[in-house]
C-alpha cells in the first residue's frame, strides 16, 4: 500500500436537485396563480354580503315588504357592479319576525385552458321589524 491519499469515491450529497426545486416553484406557482383567479369572485361576494347587509338594516324598523327589499337591493347591485348573481336570484321570504334575503350562487373563473374554478357562495340575512 501506498502512502499517497485516498479519495473517498462515494460522496454525500446534501440540498435540493434541480428538478426538486423546480417541481416546488410550479406547484407553488399553480396554487399562488389559483388564488389571484379566485380573488375577485371573493371580493364581489363581499360586496354582495354587503349589499344584503346594508339593506337588512336600512329595512329594520320600517313596514318592509319583499318589493322595497328588492327595490333596494337593484339599486345597491348597480352601485357595487355585481355581475356572478342577479338581484332576481336573491330569495325573499317572510319568517316569523321579518323576511329573510338568502343569497345562493356559483361563481367561476377560468383558470388553465379548458379548466376553471368554481366557488359556491351561500348567505341569508334576516330583515327583523
Amino acid at each position: 500500500m501506498g502512502t499517497g491519499m485516498q479519495f473517498n469515491s462515494k460522496r454525500q450529497q446534501s440540498g435540493a436537485t434541480l428538478l426538486g426545486i423546480l417541481t416546488i416553484v410550479s406547484i407553488l406557482g399553480f396554487a399562488v396563480y389559483g388564488g389571484i383567479r379566485l380573488v375577485p369572485l371573493y371580493l364581489e361576494y363581499m360586496k354582495v354580503v354587503k349589499a344584503l347587509t346594508q339593506t337588512a338594516s336600512e329595512a329594520k324598523g320600517d313596514d318592509a315588504t319583499p318589493a322595497t327589499l328588492r327595490a333596494s337591493l337593484v339599486r345597491r347591485w348597480e352601485i357595487e357592479d355585481i355581475e356572478h348573481l342577479d338581484v332576481k336570484d336573491v330569495e325573499i321570504t317572510k319568517v316569523a319576525n321579518g323576511f329573510e334575503m338568502h343569497a345562493q350562487y356559483r361563481a367561476e373563473a377560468p383558470f388553465v385552458a379548458n379548466v376553471s374554478l368554481a366557488v359556491d357562495f351561500d348567505k341569508t340575512v334576516e330583515v327583523r321589524k
